[in-house]
């Protein structure tokens, strides 16, 4: 059991303890329980996505935002259908949401749309009428 101290008060055990435990994730640090809530904002927006609705995708805590992955339905990224990237979601120090396409040729992911708005940018990623985070 780890004992809670604050700043300046001594050189106890406690003390001790604090300053062996492990840090949390920077960007997750103090706002776990914000962090996942989002997590499950998101995996309730994606089971009303429109494409391949019969595969149940993961989203990932990152510690710069969360990935959704999901496996490969069409084959057209991995013929084997293995599970591949869909989207990125991370929350800029400006307070911006930024949602990001996985360009599996360049392997790299491609920023498509900033908002305030989180729930406006999950209806773009589970629409994708241009298929582009769901190809």
């Amino acid at each position: 059991m780890t004992t809670l101290t604050t700043p300046g008060a001594g050189a106890g055990r406690g003390a001790q303890d604090a300053r062996r435990a492990p840090p949390g994730p920077p960007a997750l640090a103090g706002a776990a329980p914000v962090a996942d809530f989002t997590w499950h904002q998101i995996g309730r927006a994606l089971r009303n996505r429109v494409r391949y609705r019969y595969v149940h995708p993961r989203v990932a805590r990152e510690p710069q935002g969360y990935r959704i992955e999901s496996p490969c339905c069409s084959r057209n990224v991995d013929a084997a259908g293995g599970v591949i990237d869909i989207a990125w979601l991370a929350r800029g120090a400006d307070g911006l949401w930024r949602l990001h396409a996985r360009d599996h040729a360049m392997r790299r992911w491609v920023e498509q749309c900033a908002s305030e708005d989180l729930p406006a940018l999950l209806d773009v990623l589970c629409v994708d009428a241009a298929r582009i985070f769901w190809p």
